[in-house]
């Protein structure tokens, strides 16, 4: 059933759930819009600098298991690097006690969507840990690839729309860019300034999309 199909009535007795359990003490709110702001990649110009920078070599996913990037370690008290995300890039976020997110507003700037349930965003590794493992990540420590896996830092960690990032999947910028055009200068400039402080190499065409939203920022 689509998402738009689901009865007023079930949001409405969502609401008043979450309603009820802030009276009773059970939930906490965080106050404002969100914990902290999403990191801005770099401008066009050191993003196009730092692409002249990195190495051009053809990828190689021998070896690769996700599970070799520990991800969703805790970032703060009880919230992990997921429940973190969520609250930094939701309005109005209301969690219980183990850090879940159970009530606020997220845009999805990928696609323009906004969502009011933490169920439908999934936290996007901007660049996949797949493309990172192809691209470099397959020579690091441990220790490295679950700092890359959960850096709330650089841009490398956003709440989009669950479906939106299953779609790209472990795609590259040659083959999947955001619906919303006007995002992909931000996009490509995240994706340039991730892959240059981790040391990570382009392909040929991965670098070729690059330059080309690049020169168009």
């Amino acid at each position: 059933m689509p998402r738009s199909a689901i009865p007023r009535l079930v949001r409405r007795l969502a609401t008043a759930v979450t309603t009820c359990a802030l009276a009773a003490g059970l939930l906490t709110a965080t106050s404002g819009t969100a914990q902290a702001a999403l990191p801005t990649p770099v401008s066009a110009a050191t993003a196009r600098s730092y692409l002249a920078s990195l190495t051009v070599a053809v990828e190689n996913r021998t070896g690769y298991n996700r599970d070799l990037f520990n991800h969703w370690i805790t970032i703060s008290g009880a919230c992990n690097t997921r429940e973190w995300i969520l609250k930094r890039d939701g309005s109005n976020v209301v969690t219980n006690s183990s850090c879940a997110a159970t009530s606020g507003t997220w845009f999805s700037p990928y696609d323009g969507a906004t969502w009011t349930a933490a169920a439908d965003l999934d936290i996007d590794h901007l660049v996949p840990l797949a493309e990172a493992w192809d691209s470099g990540a397959s020579g690091w420590t441990s220790t490295k690839r679950e700092q890359f896996a959960n850096d709330i830092t650089r841009p490398q960690l956003i709440a989009v729309t669950d479906n939106v990032n299953q779609a790209k999947g472990d795609q590259d910028p040659a083959t999947w860019l955001p619906s919303v055009v006007s995002y992909r200068c931000t996009y490509v400039r995240a994706w340039v300034q991730v892959k240059y402080y981790y040391g990570l190499s382009v392909d040929t065409a991965e670098k070729n999309a690059l330059t080309s939203v690049l020169n168009g920022c």
